[in-house]
C-alpha cells in the first residue's frame, strides 16, 4: 500500500487548464536519478509517467528517451534555461531512493519552466514491488495540478476478456492496471461471465455468470478469488452494481414473466423490489449520493432511460432523442449519465444530464457500448466491436471531446469497469 507525504503547492498555476488548452502542452519527463545508483529504475518510472500523461490527451511528453538527464541535486533546483531550450513548458523531475528493506520512495516535483518556479512536490513511499503505483501517483499529481481535475491514473480496470472464434467465445474476467500492466485472470472461462463491476473500495466485484445455464449474480473477493451467489435459488439475476457506500447491490431479476429491479444487502438478505411496471427493467446505476437510480426499460415500447428515487418512487423517463438507449452509468460527479444510444444501425456512447438535457454523442464508430466512468468523471471507457468480425476492444474517451484511445489489453475485451483510486 502506498503512503504519500502532503503535497506542497507553490501558488497559483500560470499555465493553461482543461478547456483552455488549444494543443497538448509540451512537458519534459527526463529519467530520474536514483540515490542508490539504480539508473534503470529511474528511467522506468519516467517512462510510466510520460506514457500516463500522454494518454490524457493534454500533454506531449518530451522524454525520457531523446533528452538528457539531470543530477540528483537538480531534482529540486532545475536549470530552467535547459528545459526552455528543449521546448518544454513544464518539467517533471524527482529522484528515487530506498527507504529501508523492501521499501522505495519516489520524490515527485513539477515545475513551470516558462515562469521558472516550482508548482508542487510530493513524496510517495511504497513497497519496492509496487513501484509502478508510485509512478502513476506522480503522473496523477502532475495531471491534477495542470488540468484542475481530480486524479485517475493510479487505478485498475476489470473487464471480460474474449478469446476464440466468434461463435464460441471464451469469456473470462480479467484485471489489470489502467496502463495494461499486472494483467491477470480472475475466472477460468468454464462459464460465460458478463458485466463485472467494482465495489467502491475496489476490493470486491459483482458480476453475472451463466453457471448451470442460468444467468445469476455473484460477488467475488478480488484478493482471494472466492465467490458467492448473491441471491440464493434459481431465479435469473443479472446487471448488478454496488451502491456508492458499498452496503447494497442493485440488480435485475426475472420472475413471474417480468423483469424488474431489486436491491439487496451486499452481505446477503431478502431482495427488495423497486419496479413493477410490465416490461424489462434492467441496467440500474446509483447516483453518487445514493439517492437516485438510473435504469433502462422498454415499458414505453422501446429501450429508454428512466430515473427513480432509491426506494423506487418517482419513476420518470429522461431519454427522448429517438432510437433506443441502454447501459446507463451515473458519473462519479453526479452531473452526467453515460449511455449507449442505438439507432441507424450503429451503437454510440453519449452523455446527458440526470434530467435528460444536454445530450451529447462522444463516439461515432459502428458499435460502441457499455460505458464505465473513470473515478474523476472526466473519461468514459467502453468496448468497441469491429464490424463483421465480432472482435471487441476497450477504448476510453474524454467527455470534453477528442479521439478515443485504445486501452492496452493482451486479448479482446468487453464490459469494462474502472476502479476507484488505489490507496
Amino acid at each position: 500500500m502506498a503512503s504519500a507525504a502532503v503535497a506542497q503547492d507553490s501558488g497559483p498555476l500560470e499555465v493553461d487548464v482543461v478547456g483552455g488548452i488549444q494543443a497538448p502542452m509540451a512537458i519534459a519527463v527526463p529519467a530520474m536519478p536514483s540515490a542508490n545508483g539504480d539508473a534503470a529504475m529511474g528511467r522506468q518510472i519516467a517512462e510510466i509517467i510520460s506514457s500516463d500523461l500522454r494518454t490524457t490527451g493534454l500533454f506531449t511528453p518530451l522524454g525520457p528517451g531523446g533528452i538528457a538527464g539531470y543530477s540528483y541535486a537538480e531534482a529540486s533546483n532545475p536549470v530552467y534555461a535547459t528545459w526552455r531550450s528543449a521546448g518544454a513548458a513544464a518539467l517533471v523531475a524527482g529522484y528515487v531512493e530506498g527507504a529501508g528493506t523492501g521499501r522505495l520512495t519516489l520524490a515527485c516535483y513539477l515545475y513551470d519552466v516558462t515562469a521558472g518556479r516550482e508548482l508542487v512536490r510530493q513524496g510517495f513511499a511504497v513497497n519496492a514491488n509496487n513501484w509502478r503505483s508510485a509512478a502513476h501517483k506522480c503522473a496523477d499529481l502532475v495531471y491534477s495540478r495542470l488540468s484542475g481535475e481530480q486524479p485517475f491514473l493510479d487505478t485498475k480496470v476489470v473487464y471480460v476478456s474474449e478469446t476464440g472464434p466468434k461463435n464460441a467465445r471464451v469469456k473470462r474476467i480479467a484485471i489489470m492496471d489502467s496502463d495494461g500492466s499486472n494483467h491477470r485472470y480472475l475466472t477460468e472461462g468454464k462459464a460465460t461471465v458478463l458485466t463485472p463491476r467494482f465495489s467502491p473500495r475496489g476490493d470486491k466485484l459483482v458480476y453475472m455468470s451463466y453457471q448451470g445455464r442460468r444467468p445469476r449474480v455473484y460477488v467475488m473477493d478480488v484478493a482471494t478469488g472466492t465467490e458467492r451467489l448473491l441471491v440464493p435459488g434459481t431465479a435469473f439475476t443479472f446487471a448488478p452494481r454496488f451502491s456508492p457506500d458499498g452496503s447494497q447491490i442493485v440488480f435485475s431479476m426475472a420472475a413471474g414473466g417480468n423483469t424488474d429491479i431489486y436491491v439487496v444487502g451486499a452481505n446477503g438478505g431478502t431482495p427488495r423490489r423497486l419496479t413493477a411496471t410490465p416490461g424489462a427493467d434492467t441496467s440500474p446505476s446509483f447516483s453518487p449520493d445514493g439517492n437516485r437510480i438510473v435504469f433502462e426499460s422498454d415499458r414505453s415500447g422501446s429501450q429508454q432511460l428512466y430515473v427513480m428515487n432509491y426506494d423506487g418512487s418517482n419513476q420518470r423517463r429522461i431519454s427522448f432523442g429517438g432510437g433506443n438507449y441502454a447501459s446507463p452509468a451515473w458519473s462519479p460527479r453526479g452531473d452526467l449519465i453515460a449511455f449507449t444510444r442505438i439507432g441507424g444501425g450503429a451503437f454510440r456512447i453519449g452523455v446527458m444530464s440526470p434530467s435528460g438535457g444536454g445530450e451529447r454523442t462522444l463516439t461515432n464508430a459502428w458499435q460502441d457500448e457499455g460505458p464505465s466512468w473513470a473515478p474523476n468523471g472526466q473519461f468514459v471507457m467502453f468496448h468497441r466491436t469491429t464490424q463483421g468480425s465480432g472482435n471487441a476492444a476497450l477504448y476510453a474517451v474524454n467527455i470534453n471531446g477528442g479521439q478515443p484511445r485504445r486501452m492496452p489489453t493482451p486479448v479482446g475485451g468487453s464490459d469494462p469497469s474502472w476502479s476507484p483510486l488505489n490507496n
